[in-house]
């Protein structure tokens, strides 16, 4: 597999947004790793963790108080705009306007519902439910706050449909639009 390195001079963002269970996380791992930079992944799910609170009650606190979505994503813009890093997060191709690549993963329901299934245990209905009424939740309050529609995406340099390929085979996806854009070049 060829190995991919930043062109010399440059520094690199490249900001990947999907919704839970798109592989937002595992994606942005990968590809930050390859590339040898940041990942820059602060969600609810880290907020919650630092406050000692679960996902759940992170979610319904964020329902009547902004200043939980407000310090997420303040946080992860500061931290992407200090130098290269892949951030990995619900609204990073609208929150990181500069970012040099914008990618956004799709997934239908069914699939995201079976990958969270498998990462954190539960029953698949449960899932399926908590996982609809989380999309509704925060897309009306990215709407609310930032006046951010996340269904519309069509802006986003690249669209990638998880549900056939691997993390690898998106990842590799990702590398070659940046070679083509010059932002990286094979090593060797």
């Amino acid at each position: 597999m060829a190995v991919y390195r930043i062109t010399e001079g440059r520094e690199i963002r490249v900001a990947i947004s999907g919704k839970s269970g798109c592989g937002n996380t595992t994606v942005s791992t990968l590809l930050a790793q390859k590339l040898g930079v940041a990942l820059i992944n602060f969600t609810f799910r880290q907020l919650a963790e630092e406050k000692g609170l679960t996902l759940a009650q992170v979610i319904e606190a964020a329902k009547t108080d902004d200043s939980y979505d407000v310090t997420v994503d303040t946080r992860q813009v500061e931290l992407a705009r200090a130098r290269s890093c892949v951030l990995g997060s619900r609204l990073a191709i609208w929150m990181l306007k500069e970012a040099d690549l914008k990618v956004y993963l799709i997934a239908d329901d069914d699939v995201r519902a079976r990958r969270i299934l498998n990462r954190e245990g539960g029953d698949i209905a449960e899932i399926k439910a908590f996982t609809a009424m989380r999309d509704r939740e925060d897309s009306a309050r990215y709407q609310k706050l930032y006046g951010i529609d996340n269904n519309d995406f069509a802006f986003a340099d690249l669209k990638i449909d998880t549900a056939a390929k691997s993390p690898e085979q998106i990842v590799q996806t990702i590398l070659a639009c940046l070679a083509e854009r010059g932002l990286v070049h094979v090593a060797g």
